[in-house]
C-alpha cells in the first residue's frame, strides 16, 4: 500500500485520513470520526462501549478496521482506520444527527481526490479555497502554495537519494529547520504555542520565505552533490539550512528585529467578517 496521510476538516474538526494510491480509496481514523459524531471527551472509551452494545459490530470489527501508521502527538503509531464502506457499518451504531451529513462529506472527499488525480490543479485550487475560508491573506496563500511546491521538490529529491519516508524525512527536516532558525520543529512549535497544528500554516510571510530558501537550497545542493541515503543527506540538509541562516542574520541586522515570530496564525488571520467589511 502506498500511503499518504492528510488532515481533513469536518464541522471545524480534524479527521486524520490516509490515502491508499493502490486501491484509490481513503482510510479514515476511526477514533477521530467517533469524536466528531459524538462530541465524546473520550472517544476510545465510547468505541469500547459501542462494541459491547453491538455484538455483530464487535465480531466483525477486524473486517471493518485496518491498523495503519498514523502521526500522533507521541509520534507515529498504528491506529485503527476504516474505509468509507467500513465506516458506514460503524456509523450505524452511533446515534448522531451528524451521521448523514458525515456520509455525504466522506463521499465528497472521495470524489474530490479522484478528480484531483485527473487534474492536479484542482488540488491547488482546493487548498487556496480552504486557506481563504480560514481567513489567510492572498499574499500569504501565494507564499504557502509556493512553499508546498518547494517542499515537494525536496521530498522528491530525498526519494531519489534513497532517503526513507517517515522518520528519516522528519529528521532531515529538523536539521534544516534548526540550522536556519536555531530550533528544531518541535521547539519552533513550542515557541509559537502550537500543539498538533501545522508549523508552516502558522509561519509569517518572512518565515515562509526563509523556510523555502532553506529547503530549495537543500534540494539544489543535493542535486549537485548526489548523496546516497540518509547519512550523507544529513550534511546536505545542514548546508541548505545554513544558506537561509545567513539570509536571516542579514535581515535581522538590517531591521533590528527577529525574523522568528512567536505569533501563530490566529494572531493575524483576517476573519471572514473583517474581510467583508474591507470589501
Amino acid at each position: 500500500m502506498t500511503k499518504q496521510q492528510e488532515i481533513q476538516i469536518f464541522d471545524s474538526k480534524n479527521v486524520r485520513t490516509v490515502w491508499d494510491s493502490d486501491t484509490e480509496q481513503w482510510y479514515f481514523c476511526v477514533v477521530d470520526v467517533v469524536k466528531v459524531l459524538t462530541d465524546s471527551p473520550n472517544p476510545t472509551d465510547y468505541i469500547k462501549k459501542m462494541k459491547k452494545r453491538d455484538s455483530a459490530l464487535a465480531e466483525g470489527w477486524g473486517h471493518f478496521v485496518t491498523p495503519l501508521s498514523i502521526q500522533t502527538p507521541g509520534g507515529k503509531q498504528r491506529v485503527n482506520c476504516a474505509t468509507q464502506e467500513g465506516l458506514f457499518r460503524i456509523i450505524q451504531s452511533i446515534p448522531s444527527p451528524k451521521a448523514e451529513p458525515f456520509k455525504l462529506w466522506m463521499a465528497q472527499i472521495a470524489s474530490q481526490r479522484l478528480d484531483q488525480m485527473q487534474d492536479p490543479e484542482l488540488s491547488i485550487d482546493q487548498a487556496i479555497a480552504d486557506y481563504k475560508r480560514l481567513g489567510y491573506s492572498d499574499k500569504w496563500i501565494n507564499s504557502r502554495i509556493k512553499c508546498i511546491e518547494v517542499r515537494k521538490e525536496l521530498t522528491d529529491e530525498w526519494e531519489r537519494c534513497g532517503v526513507q519516508q517517515g522518520q528519516q524525512y522528519a529528521s532531515l527536516t529538523d536539521i534544516i529547520t534548526k540550522e536556519w532558525s536555531g530550533m528544531t520543529t518541535r521547539q519552533y512549535k513550542d515557541h509559537k504555542g502550537l500543539n498538533k497544528e501545522n508549523l508552516r500554516d502558522n509561519m509569517t510571510n518572512v518565515e515562509l520565505a526563509l523556510n523555502m530558501l532553506a529547503e530549495a537550497s537543500t534540494t539544489e545542493i543535493s542535486k549537485q552533490k548526489n548523496p546516497k541515503g540518509y547519512q550523507q543527506s544529513t550534511k546536505i540538509a545542514k548546508e541548505g539550512g545554513s544558506v537561509a541562516k545567513v539570509a536571516r542574520k542579514q535581515l535581522e541586522s538590517k531591521t533590528g528585529t527577529s525574523a522568528i515570530s512567536s505569533n501563530k496564525a490566529s494572531d493575524y488571520l483576517i476573519s471572514p467578517k473583517d474581510k467583508k467589511s474591507e470589501e
